[in-house]
């Protein structure tokens, strides 16, 4: 009886699981097989064993019938559900059951730097022809747990991240493999340094060129917080999984204009869950993902060891996968082109590939790793070249390389050697020769002394030309004040937000956004202005030339309403992106920028903007010339295109770091409200980031943060003084000196490299 008790306790769990799956409804019966189970449990002695083991089998063949149809229909919401269950496997069960032996750094459970976040080295055996070989690798993910409050759900905090990145470092400098396991809904949305967003910057920035293989597995993938430890060379997804540029809850709140405290749709939320294409097979069509990871019915849980198993041989394959890439024995190259072209997949090498990398092999890792994220996202956007325009392009540019290369990395660099060199020899002939005409000079300067005191001084003068301001000529930093924002077309006036606090006088609106640039003078306060004011009045007049205008924002996810949304935008702004790439001039230095602006879309970031994003770093890194980002305004990643949206953050970082290590210089100012994902990677891995005054920069806004932490955060959490604070941003500019602060940034940062220096 003993143990037919213990198979009904085993059923309860499968019918409760199953119900968790459904969302607490009666579906197939459900809660009648729970009242089945109680009354089983309650009274087992008045049954014979015969009768309660026929019961028992009724249960198991109805449960496994409910199981089969559930797997059958299931929903991308229940797929979010299966994942969010307790009894889903964690990364410490991956750890007990994948690796032979691990070591847990940075703390243990609740005596730890982050405990929803793990980084341990591990030790994984194979066995190839009955032989086993011993490897190495740093193990890194977010940590569920099994229902453990302190692990927060492996929503990680700020130095949560921090620690896996310390350890990547780690990694890096033994060579060794980095196994990145992601179980998180999303980072916890604190500003406190180190900041959620700049530190998942930081991570992106540098994991885009770690000298090791990085290999992935995702769980649950929510947003910024998967990205902080999501790039990677290989990445594998569970089959009942989900990647997601946002949670289907969080999605069906935007969608819905649900106000704040007000319950969502449960509808609303299954609806977002399908459009979003969260599944493991739609990120492998979208080609996100690299391989799926087959879980068993209804999803994989923490005693499922044979699952582990595949985890293990799966994971192995993947970094070796990695590895023979790169090799540079010729024989495991072919043998690795050999497997693609007969599409052996599965098909183990038989024998031993060595996971450590030598000088080449890790230039090939680094160069792959490029490319892969280089061609990723492509199918979100429109308005590509044809494949003749695309030849042209791709010559122009090799041209435009070869040029730029020869003036300024040939002609330039021999010219500065051989003034140095002309420099150093005057320099010791000047010594040589003092010392000879030092008797001479002596006798002489004491018979011409009289006639020497009778003569006046005379002062040498030097200057510089652009700092040279006459009475009768204008400062050439000044404003060019050229265009006169349509605000200022009412005749009102308007309340400053800090009046009370500063006494500031109602401002008539002609004058505030017309001389007095949106700023008022009593407190300095900045009262947004449109980008075009931007465009007109802070670069050099008639030098902005816009390129990649053809490429188009689409809706690649074929997203319910969004074409006539962005039909709308498109009409509105007479763009087809929200980032407007141009090429212009501040005090004749040229610059490439990059500006997300408020009018399309709220600037949020999609396939089409991190394109163009891309191309305005290749283009500054051909022509060794400063990167502009100003952000006007961004409200993210655009979730409409799901995880093509997300992936523009690796994406652009990766583009960031190749041009700042070609010694770019890449300057980065915030204004109005700029928020989440692109703050988070491209825009937050800038060494020089500043802020528009009165502008608001974070990870996320505050109901958003009141929503995940319970915490009601103070009106002036996100500006800008905060953020200088906390080490965010290097600085705080007013509009009026915008551009004079950006042409000295533009003198005083960056490296030789540049065209002008």
């Amino acid at each position: 009886m003993n143990e037919l008790l213990k198979r009904l306790h085993k059923i309860e769990e499968r019918i409760n699981y199953l119900v968790q799956v459904k969302d607490f409804t009666n579906w197939g019966n459900l809660f009648g097989f729970q009242e089945t189970c109680t009354a089983l449990k309650q009274n087992p002695y008045e049954y014979s064993e015969e009768q309660f083991r026929v019961e028992i089998r009724k249960l198991d063949e109805s449960i496994s019938f409910l199981e089969e149809r559930a797997e059958e229909q299931l929903t991308p919401m229940e797929r979010v559900r299966i994942v969010r269950t307790i009894e889903r496997f964690s990364l410490k069960d991956i750890l007990e059951n994948v690796y032979e032996d691990y070591t847990e750094l940075g703390g243990q459970d609740e005596a730890n730097v982050d405990p929803a976040m793990v980084c341990a080295k591990a030790t994984i055996v194979r066995r190839i022809k009955n032989k086993p070989y011993t490897a190495t690798v740093m193990v890194i993910g977010q940590e569920t747990g099994h229902g453990e409050e302190f692990r927060n759900g492996g929503s990680c905090r700020p130095e949560g991240n921090e620690k896996a990145l310390r350890y990547m470092k780690v990694a890096e400098t033994e060579g060794i493999p980095i196994h990145f396991y992601i179980f998180t809904p999303g980072s916890f949305p604190v500003e406190e340094y180190p900041g959620a967003a700049q530190q998942i910057a930081r991570n992106i920035y540098s994991m885009t060129k770690l000298r090791v293989p990085l290999i992935s597995m995702i769980s649950e993938g929510g947003s910024g917080g998967a990205e902080a430890i999501g790039l990677s060379d290989f990445r594998l997804m569970c089959s009942h999984g989900y990647y997601s540029v946002i949670s289907p809850e969080g999605a069906a709140a935007i969608e819905g204009r649900i106000g704040e405290g007000k319950k969502v749709p449960k509808e609303l939320i299954e609806v977002c869950a399908e459009r979003l294409k969260l599944t493991a097979q739609d990120n492998l069509a979208l080609g996100t993902i690299d391989a799926i990871v087959k879980e068993p019915p209804l999803g994989a849980r923490h005693d499922d060891f044979a699952f582990f198993a595949q985890v293990r041989s799966e994971i192995m394959r993947a970094t070796d996968k990695v590895v023979l890439n790169t090799k540079s024995f010729k024989a495991f190259r072919e043998w690795e082109n050999r497997r693609k072209k007969k599409k052996s997949e599965r098909k183990e090498l038989p024998i031993d590939v060595p996971w450590d990398l030598n000088p080449d092999e890790i230039r090939r890792l680094l160069n792959q790793r490029s490319k892969k994220y280089r061609e990723m996202a492509m199918l979100g956007f429109g308005g590509k070249p044809a494949p003749t325009e695309s030849f042209f392009k791709r010559f122009h540019e090799k041209n435009e390389k070869i040029y730029y290369n020869l003036r300024y990395d040939v002609l330039k660099t021999h010219h500065k050697q051989v003034k140095k060199a002309l420099k150093e020899v005057s320099g010791e002939g000047s010594v040589v020769l003092k010392r000879l005409s030092t008797p001479l000079t002596t006798v002489r300067d004491f018979f011409a002394k009289e006639e020497t005191d009778k003569k006046a001084p005379q002062l040498r003068i030097t200057y510089n030309k652009a700092a040279l301001i006459s009475d009768t000529l204008q400062d050439p930093l000044e404003l060019i004040d050229t265009y006169t924002s349509p605000l200022a077309n009412e005749d009102r006036t308007v309340t400053c937000p800090n009046s009370k606090k500063y006494g500031c006088k109602d401002l008539w609106i002609p004058d505030l956004y017309g001389e007095f640039a949106g700023v008022c003078e009593t407190c300095g306060h900045h009262f947004p202005l449109e980008h075009k004011w931007y465009l007109h009045n802070i670069f050099d007049p008639d030098t902005i030339h816009t390129f990649n205008t053809d490429i188009t924002s689409g809706n690649p996810l074929n997203y319910k309403g969004f074409d006539e949304r962005l039909k709308l935008a498109k009409k509105k702004t007479g763009r087809n992106s929200g980032n407007l790439t141009f090429e212009a001039k501040i005090m004749d230095i040229q610059i490439v920028v990059s500006m997300l602006y408020s009018d399309f879309r709220s600037g949020t970031v999609g396939s089409a903007e991190g394109e163009k994003f891309v191309e305005a770093c290749a283009l500054a890194k051909r022509k060794k010339r400063p990167l502009l980002s100003y952000v006007h305004t961004t409200g993210g990643i655009r979730i409409q295109e799901g995880t093509l949206g997300v992936t523009q953050m690796p994406k652009c970082t990766m583009a960031v770091r190749e041009y700042i290590d070609a010694g770019g210089l890449y300057i980065v100012v915030y204004d109005n409200n700029s928020y989440a994902g692109p703050v988070a990677s491209f825009l937050g891995c800038s060494p020089y980031q500043f802020a528009i005054r009165s502008s608001r920069v974070g990870f996320a806004g505050p109901r958003v943060i009141r929503e995940t932490t319970g915490i009601d955060i103070p009106p002036d959490y996100h500006s800008a003084r905060n953020a200088l604070k906390r080490g965010h941003i290097q600085g705080i500019w007013d509009r009026r000196d915008f551009r004079r602060n950006l042409y000295k940034s533009l003198m005083t940062m960056g490296s030789p490299n540049l065209y002008y220096r």
